[in-house]
């Protein structure tokens, strides 16, 4: 068979390298890719938002299946497209991908199926807004409605950050059209999880669960990122726990979206927050987490492909899942000034070395080959050291230990993945 993966970062080589290892997968295609995944697949010069390039290809090339990695091309309707043409394409319709894209529709989707969540409200005047947060006080949450890259949520403990952060959104419009709505919401404070599923619309399997790191520094300081690190199993989630948020989250959205007439097939990821040992969501994603898929497809033993397969053909509940009971950990490399401004172009030295190294996966993320043909850095955050353990412990010094073996100017990566667990 051949496989178009869409996307170019850590989550999309992790897809990638593990399709590679399936028995019935000929030849791997990756638009646009990137240095490392380039090793594995074949990468096509399309970017991930050029809908109708992307149709062409998978006619020109008769390519079996594709599989979206990023949220934008959902969003836009991708599938959709795709699924009109009698192509098979892994992942939710424009009307599923609301739960992402419009923060606006998710909270409303929640309240209308009794799903738990912040309390919150809706604004699309900064006066207003600015009023509400006046009266109920911080700390307090403020997210822009639509789609930024993973950086529209402000956690603002104080009055002065929240009315900053509602500038920034709805003044000096940094998100676009993101931000013509905000949703305000109560700052929940417990514990952060990240909870991943395969659904074919009706049935639901699980993932391995998993841990993200989203603060740029140690003990979980400085600002919000798309994930500096994770962690699988998550040790946070007990049988009982796992039951309650499949119980009160994951099977309501299922059935809700189907009651409203939206098949949803793909890939459900619910960022909840454990409060009293209830989950409360703090987001939906529509597609693979990352850096979740880092840690949670190095632990998988079936064929990816024959999950994708069950997924489009409604037959989720024929297929049997087998997962590694060894523990995986990843740490994310970034560029200097990330999640800000960074510099592109630098050399990366080492990665030759850690390729013979048991247990060690280097996810690319933000790499690409200069006119030397040497790897170099493009991107915020540059390469995912994922490794295999008995255990998070294990996991941590054969990941960290890989780490050191890895320079480029400017690198930055936090020290404490997979302490405190």
């Amino acid at each position: 068979m051949k496989v178009l993966v869409i996307g170019s970062g850590g989550r999309e080589h992790a897809i990638a390298w593990k399709l590679s290892q399936s028995r019935v997968v000929d030849k791997i295609y990756c638009a646009p890719g990137n240095a490392g995944i380039a090793e594995i697949a074949e990468c096509v010069e399309v970017e991930s938002k050029d809908l109708s390039s992307l149709l062409d290809f998978v006619k020109y090339e008769w390519i079996d299946l594709t599989v979206v990695g990023p949220e934008e091309p959902l969003a836009r309707g991708i599938v959709d497209i795709f699924q009109k043409e009698g192509r098979k394409i892994i992942g939710p319709t424009k009307a599923g991908a609301q739960l992402e894209s419009s923060k606006v529709f998710a909270k409303e989707f929640m309240k209308r199926h009794k799903i738990p969540t912040a309390e919150y409200k809706v604004f699309t005047s900064y006066t207003h807004a600015e009023e509400y947060i006046r009266l109920k006080g911080t700390p307090i949450v403020i997210k822009a409605d639509g789609l930024a890259a993973g950086k529209g949520v402000f956690v603002c403990e104080k009055y002065e950050e929240a009315t900053e952060a509602l500038r920034l959104i709805m003044k000096e419009k940094i998100f676009g059209a993101a931000g013509e709505k905000v949703v305000i919401e109560e700052c929940l404070k417990g514990k952060e999880v990240s909870y991943l599923v395969f659904t074919d619309g009706k049935n639901i399997l699980p993932m391995v669960t998993s841990k993200d790191h989203k603060r740029l520094l140690d003990d979980d300081e400085g600002p919000n990122t798309g994930g500096m690190g994770t962690l699988s199993p998550n040790p946070i989630i007990t049988a009982e726990l796992e039951k309650e948020i499949l119980n009160t989250v994951i099977k309501p959205t299922i059935k809700g979206l189907r009651e409203e007439g939206i098949i949803y097939r793909g890939i459900l990821y619910a960022g909840l927050m454990i409060v009293d040992n209830k989950p409360y969501v703090l987001e939906f994603n529509c597609r693979f987490g990352d850096p979740e898929t880092q840690v949670i497809l190095p632990r998988l033993e079936t064929d990816l492909l024959d999950i994708f397969m069950a997924v489009w053909e409604g037959k989720l509940n024929k297929i049997e899942v087998k997962w590694k009971n060894d523990a995986s950990l990843c740490v994310i490399l970034a560029s200097a000034g990330y999640p800000g401004k960074y510099k592109k172009g630098f050399p990366i030295k080492g990665l030759e070395m850690i390729k013979g190294i048991k247990d060690i996966v280097v996810f690319h993320a933000g790499t690409k080959f200069n006119e030397k043909g040497e790897i170099v850095t493009n991107g915020g955050r540059v390469l995912g050291v994922t490794a295999i353990g008995k255990d998070i412990a294990e996991a941590r010094q054969k990941a960290y230990g890989a780490i050191d073996l890895i320079k480029f100017e400017g690198m930055q990566y936090r020290k404490d993945i997979g302490l405190n667990v």
